[in-house]
């Protein structure tokens, strides 16, 4: 069973940076990966795709953070990261990785963490 950690949420004021972290409990070498990459979801809203990244590295964003987060790979610490950079109140949430396997399509999730971004 993969299992999926996300850590380095946290408060921030609006124009600040946080930098998030995903970590897979194996290596990728191991793991026939499709995508990986991180969902958010804000009160009273539908979980929505932040940032996804193939397994032939292209990368893809949504349009409200294109140009201001960036997704990126430690594969030697097997953690998937997000860079968030000029954030906005809108950006606050919980944020979700995610990895998603080629052959089978199966799902994993890590439990989230919250970013919350003041005005």
């Amino acid at each position: 069973q993969v299992q999926l950690m996300e850590s380095g949420g946290g408060v921030v004021q609006a124009g600040g940076s946080l930098g998030l972290s995903c970590a897979i409990s194996e290596s990728f070498r191991n793991l026939t990966i499709l995508d990986m990459g991180w969902y958010r979801q804000a009160p009273g809203k539908q979980r929505e795709l932040v940032a996804t990244l193939t397994r032939t590295g292209n990368s893809h964003y949504a349009d409200s953070v294109n140009g201001r987060f960036t997704i990126s790979t430690d594969n030697a610490k097997n953690t998937v990261n997000l860079q968030m950079n000029s954030l906005k109140p809108e950006d606050t949430g919980v944020y979700y990785c995610y990895l998603r396997m080629i052959f089978t399509a199966r799902e994993y999730w890590g439990q989230g963490t919250q970013v919350t971004v003041s005005s």
